[in-house]
C-alpha cells in the first residue's frame, strides 16, 4: 500500500441529495462531508473508479493540465474510488501533492458509479457540477467545450457519440445494436425524459448545482444522466459531440447488467413521474417499493403451490408438514428476491452474511406475525360481519400484504449499524 500523509475527503452518508452551495463557515457537525472552511469554487468534476491504477496518473495529469488553462484557482479534481483491489484510491492520493486541486475519496461500504458520483457531488464545492469516466474513453479536451457551453447560459451540458462531430471508435455490430435499442427502449417508456438528449446513456457532462440541488435522488445502476434530466429542475440544455475511444489499459465494465439496470431506472422515473408517483408524493408512501413487494408476493404464491403440490402429492408428506414446508420455501423465495430488489439499496448499506441472516430471521417473523393477523382479519369479516368467506379472505389478504410491507421495511431492512 502507497504511504501518503494526505487525507482522504470523507464520504457523505445518508440520503443521495446535493447540497446547496455553501459558501460560508461550516463545522464538521453541520456539513460532515466539508471541511471546516468551504471556499466554492466554480466547477467541480467527479471521476468514479474502480481498479483503474493503471490509468489514473495520466487521467488525473490531462485533466488538471486542461483545467489549470481554463479555470485556474477555480476548480477542483474529486476521485471516487469504490476501495478497489488495485488500490487505485492510493495511487491517486499519492498524487495529491503534485495536484493541489485533486482530492480523493475512499469508499468502503457503497459500491455503484452513479452512487459514486452522487457522493462526489455531495462533497464538492463547485457552482458546476461535472462527471467524466476514469479509463480515458472520454477525451478530457471536451471539457473545455462543456465549460463554454456552460458559460453560455446551458442548465445542462452534454458530451454526445450521436450529434455532429461524435462517434464511437471500434464498437463492434452488437454494441451499437444494443446502445441504440436502449434508447430506443427509453423513449418509448419515458419519452419526456429521454427525448429531450441524443444520448441519455452518457457518462460525459455538467450540470449546474442548483439545478439538482436539494432534490432525492434515486439512480440504478451505471448512467445517472437520466435520473438528472428526470428528477432536476432542467430548462436549457446544449450537447457537444465526441467521439468514444476504447480502453488502452483495464478491462471493460460493460456488462449485461448494465442493460438490466437501465431498464429497471427508466420503469423506476415512469413511475415516479406518473400518477402512483404523486400519489406516493402526496401520501409519502412509497408506492414503486410496495408493487415490488408485491410482485414477489405472487412470486411466493407460485412457489408454495408448486412446493405443496410436490411434497403432498407427489412425495405423499402428511398435509400439514407440506403446507409447512411449502410456506417456509415460499418465505425463502420471497426474502431473497426483496433484498435483491424491493429493499435493495437499504441491504447494500447492511452487508455481510451475519446482518443478511438478521434480516432473513425478522423476515420469517413477520411473516408469522402476518398469518396469525391474517386468521383474525378472515374470522373478523367472515363470522363478525358476515363476509362472503372469498371476499372476507381477498380482503384480509390485501390488509396483511401492506402489514407486512410496512412492518418490513420499518423492521427488518431498516439500516441499523453504520460503520
Amino acid at each position: 500500500m502507497l504511504i501518503t500523509g494526505h487525507n482522504l475527503l470523507p464520504v457523505p452518508s445518508g440520503e443521495l441529495q446535493i447540497p446547496r452551495l455553501l459558501n460560508s463557515w461550516h463545522t464538521r457537525e453541520q456539513h460532515p462531508s466539508e471541511a471546516a472552511v468551504t471556499h466554492p469554487v466554480k466547477f467541480s468534476l467527479v471521476v468514479p473508479t474502480y481498479n483503474e491504477a493503471g490509468n489514473i496518473e495520466r487521467i488525473i495529469c490531462l485533466l488538471s493540465q486542461l483545467l489549470d488553462q481554463a479555470l485556474p484557482n477555480d476548480y477542483e479534481l474529486i476521485i471516487v474510488d469504490d476501495n478497489s483491489p488495485d488500490q487505485t484510491w492510493s495511487y491517486a492520493q499519492a498524487l495529491m501533492s503534485d495536484y493541489p486541486h485533486l482530492r480523493v475519496m475512499r469508499r468502503q461500504h457503497e459500491r455503484g458509479l452513479s452512487t459514486a458520483v452522487i457522493r462526489g457531488w455531495q462533497a464538492a464545492r463547485g457552482e458546476i457540477l461535472g462527471v467524466i469516466d476514469g479509463d480515458l474513453q472520454h477525451p478530457p479536451e471536451t471539457l473545455l467545450t462543456l465549460l463554454t457551453r456552460m458559460d453560455d447560459g446551458a442548465d445542462l451540458a452534454v458530451a454526445s457519440r450521436h450529434v455532429e462531430g461524435g462517434g464511437v471508435s471500434t464498437w463492434s455490430a452488437t454494441r451499437r445494436f444494443l446502445s441504440r435499442g436502449a434508447q430506443l427502449l427509453g423513449l418509448v417508456l419515458l419519452p419526456q425524459v429521454v427525448s429531450r438528449v441524443s444520448d441519455p446513456m452518457s457518462g460525459y457532462f455538467m450540470v449546474r448545482r442548483n439545478a439538482i440541488a436539494d432534490v432525492s435522488l434515486s439512480p440504478v445502476g451505471y448512467k445517472i444522466l437520466i435520473e438528472v434530466l428526470g428528477r432536476g429542475s432542467i430548462q436549457a440544455i446544449a450537447e457537444v459531440g465526441y467521439v468514444f475511444h476504447e480502453r488502452e489499459t483495464g478491462e471493460s465494465k460493460v456488462t449485461w447488467k448494465q442493460y438490466s439496470d437501465y431498464l429497471q431506472h427508466l420503469l423506476k422515473l415512469r413511475i415516479s413521474s406518473g400518477r402512483l408517483g404523486k400519489l406516493s408524493r402526496k401520501f409519502n408512501f412509497p408506492v414503486a417499493r410496495f408493487l415490488r413487494f408485491g410482485l414477489v408476493g405472487l412470486s411466493g404464491l407460485v412457489v408454495d403451490m408448486a412446493a405443496l403440490y410436490l411434497f403432498f402429492d407427489v412425495l405423499n408428506v402428511g398435509l400439514t408438514r407440506s403446507a409447512i414446508f411449502a410456506a417456509e420455501l415460499a418465505i425463502i423465495n420471497n426474502f431473497y428476491w426483496n433484498d435483491v430488489w424491493t429493499f435493495g439499496d437499504l441491504a447494500k448499506q447492511q452487508r455481510g452474511w451475519q446482518l443478511m441472516l438478521k434480516r432473513f430471521l425478522k423476515f420469517n417473523i413477520v411473516c408469522l406475525m402476518g398469518l396469525i393477523l391474517k386468521i383474525l382479519l378472515l374470522n373478523l369479516f367472515f363470522n363478525g360481519l358476515h363476509l362472503n368467506a372469498y371476499v372476507a379472505n381477498l380482503l384480509a389478504i390485501a390488509l396483511v400484504t401492506f402489514w407486512n410491507f410496512w412492518i418490513n421495511l420499518k423492521l427488518s431492512w431498516r439500516v441499523t449499524q453504520v460503520k
